[in-house]
Parts: structure tokens; sequence; C-alpha cells
């Protein structure tokens, strides 16, 4: 495994631990199935699905509810929130109930939630929007622990660029459909919303036969114990932080590209399906990726592209409003080569899957917590000075933050986590 130079004197004693590499309990992975991939993608589906088509769909909330664009961006917001406050949890409760437990159980939720947002009611549009957020959290905390857990070792990076890939797939294709769903349906922007409950569905049946195998994850490290939440390592903050500014700007994206192209002159239709386009070219760079970055462990120049782009594309929709076609495609370039490589991070950077739960469990939690800053700040913005120009110039600063995250993130480091052991 390559080693990193050294550091500069002064090193901490946590930074020191971010060096450490071998794993004190070695954990052997089978071949991966067939099955076993399709469940994981079926999962990656529905983490995004329920999400985007909101972004398209919130004029059309707007008008109907009378919410302003301050309230628009809470509703935006509110899932970011929600995974904030749910991922530090996920771990010890999957540790005690199993993951795959605790993931069919999430699966039920997120059905019952998206169908609870889809009702007649305001107060039902924010209920089922938490409801189906804290099923969504649980399942992107799991998903990097089920791949660290089933997926050998030199094939975790593809793997995470094919779900990567079936969740912006799902994705693009919610954002592009629901204006027109709700044009054609009853229930209008109502019934837009409850398809997703279809994808969720589908997921719950494939496991709900893998219960039958399931256990509880205490056997993952000896003595019962757990890892703990590496917050003393720097190395996890800066997985954290990149996971969270590339969140910034994809949410962010889904939530007021429509809107902020509609401002420019485009028609709502249009940019809907220009939100589709951007989704698009972050799900076929998604797919590329791991062809690009084979073999390759450290992945700093990556992800400090990737942002770079991410920064570029915003610019060029602020300075160039016609080149909205171009702008969405640097766009759509660097969120596939940021999320895939964001979600990777909480696996490679892990010793163990225990390991994983716990890097992935702070780095949604701060992460998320950083992105929910930006749908809600962007729509007072707007508000306040009636443009999109303070937002876009907010977003290029940011994506290039995210760049030097990024570099500190994707090296070829691994993060140190202690055992906690189980009070009961």
């Amino acid at each position: 495994m390559t080693t990193s130079r050294n550091s500069r004197a002064g090193l901490t004693t946590a930074t020191k631990a971010d060096r450490i590499t071998t794993p004190k309990t070695p954990v052997t992975t089978p071949a991966l199935s067939a099955g076993l991939l399709i469940a994981i993608l079926l999962v990656a589906a529905n983490l995004r699905v329920t999400l985007t088509g909101v972004g398209t769909l919130l004029p059309a909330i707007e008008h109907d509810t009378g919410l302003t664009a301050s309230e628009g961006g809470v509703l935006s917001t509110l899932p970011l929130f929600v995974f904030a406050v749910t991922s530090p949890f996920v771990g010890r409760t999957s540790h005690r109930v199993g993951t795959t437990r605790l993931l069919v159980a999430a699966l039920a939720v997120l059905a019952a939630g998206t169908v609870i947002r889809s009702l007649p009611s305001l107060a039902c549009l924010f209920l089922g929007t938490v409801i189906l957020s804290v099923a969504i959290a649980v399942g992107n905390v799991l998903l990097p622990t089920v791949i660290r857990t089933h997926v050998p070792g030199p094939r975790v990076h593809t793997v995470s660029a094919l779900y990567v890939t079936a969740m912006g797939m799902v994705a693009a294709l919610s954002s592009g459909i629901s204006v027109p769903l709700a044009e054609v349906l009853p229930g209008t922007w109502h019934s837009a919303l409850a398809w997703g409950v279809v994808v969720a569905v589908a997921a719950l049946a494939v496991w709900l036969p893998r219960l039958r195998d399931s256990r509880p994850d205490g056997g993952v490290r000896s003595h019962g114990t757990h890892a703990r939440t590496p917050w003393r390592s720097w190395l996890a903050w800066q997985v954290s932080f990149f996971m969270g500014l590339q969140s910034l700007a994809f949410y962010t994206a889904i939530a007021w590209l429509p809107s902020i192209l509609s401002q420019q002159g485009m028609s709502t239709t249009s940019a809907g399906w220009m939100l589709f386009y951007y989704q698009l070219v972050a799900l076929v760079t998604s797919m590329l990726l791991p062809l690009i970055t084979r073999g390759r462990h450290d992945q700093r120049f990556a992800a400090a592209t990737g942002s770079a782009i991410v920064a570029a594309g915003f610019a060029l929709l602020l300075l160039f409003p016609a080149l909205a076609l171009a702008a969405c495609t640097l766009l759509g370039l660097g969120a596939g080569v940021c999320l895939v490589l964001a979600l990777s991070f909480q696996s490679q950077r892990a010793t163990g899957p225990s390991e994983t739960t716990a890097l992935a469990g702070m780095a949604q939690s701060i992460g998320y917590l950083v992105a929910a800053t930006g749908p809600l700040l962007l729509g007072v913005l707007h508000d306040t000075t009636g443009s999109w120009t303070g937002a876009l110039l907010l977003l290029t600063a940011l994506s290039l933050v995210m760049a030097a995250a990024g570099y500190g993130a994707g090296r070829d480091r691994h993060v140190r986590t202690r055992p906690d052991r189980e009070t009961d």
C-alpha cells in the first residue's frame, strides 16, 4: 500500500493516526453476487428519486400553496437537516439490530413517507418530507458499509460508481418527468411527488428475503464493540467537508437551477429538462470515472479537478447566461466526479466495515449540515436581492473551497478509529 510523505513538524496525534493503514482485525469479503449487486443498486435508486423531482415542481408548489422562495428553500433544505441529525445514530442502531434489518425498515418507512408527502395537505407535505428523509439518511450511511462488507476491495470503487450511476439515473428521470406527470395525472404535483413509491416497493421486495439470514452486527468487531466516530481525525474532517460541499452544490442545483434558468428567460419545462441534462452528464461522468482512475489509490488530482470544473460551471452561468447548456455540462461533469469520490472515500478511507459506518455517519452528518445551508441561504439571498448573482458568486467560491478539501481527502491514507464498548 502506498504510504504518504512525512508531514511537517508539529503533526498532531490525531493526524498521525490518519497514517495508520493496517486494520487490527482483517475483514474478508466473499465474491460479489449478481443478486447482491442488484439489491445495492435498488437501494441506491431510492436515495435521490423522491428528492430531485421537488426542484422542478417547486414553482407549481409555491403557486398552489402560497409558499415564498425562502419557504420553498426550507422545503428543499429540510431533507439535508434531517440527514445531518439522523446520520450519527445509524451506526449504533445498526450494531444492535443488524444492517439488513435496519435497511429493510428504512425502505418501508421511505414508502410510507412518500405517500404521506403526496397527500393534499401542506402539513403532510412537510411531515412526509421529514419521514422519507429519515429513511434515506439510514440508506446513505448503511450502503457504504454494505459495500465494504460484501464487495472485494479492488471492486469497491467500481461498485461505488455503479451505485452512483443508478442513483443518478433514477434521479435524472425524476427531474425530467415530474412536470409532465403533474400535467397529465389527476392531483397534479401531488401525484407527481408520489411516483417514487414504486422504486421503494421494488427495493423492499428484493431485500425482504434477505431478512432470513440477517443478524445484529456485533460480530463485526470483537468483544461486542463498534468503532467510535473519528472526530479527532483531520482526514475524516476533510472527507466530511468534501462530502458536504459537493452535496451543497448538487442539492442547490436540484432546488434552484430551474428557477435560475427561468429567471434568465427559459421556459419552466425547458428548465426542467435542463436539470435532467445536468444530471445525465453527471451520470455519464460517474460511469466513466472508474475507467480513468482504475488502480489509483491517490485521488487528490481527480477530486481537486472535479471541484474546479464545478466552480467554472457556476461562474459561466453567472457571466454568460446564454451559455446555459455549456454551464450545465460543466456542472454535470464536475458533479459526477465529486459525487463518486465523496461516496468512495467513506469506504476507502476506513479500515473495516464498522469503521466505515463510523466514518460514513460522521461524513454524512457534518456533510449534510454543510449542504443544508445551500438551498436555504440562496433562497434568502434571492428574496433579499431580487437576483441570483450573489448566490452564483457564493457557489463559485465554495466550489473552490471544495477543491482544497478534496485534495486532502484524496490522499492515500486511512482514518483510524478506536473501538467503543457497548453499554447496555
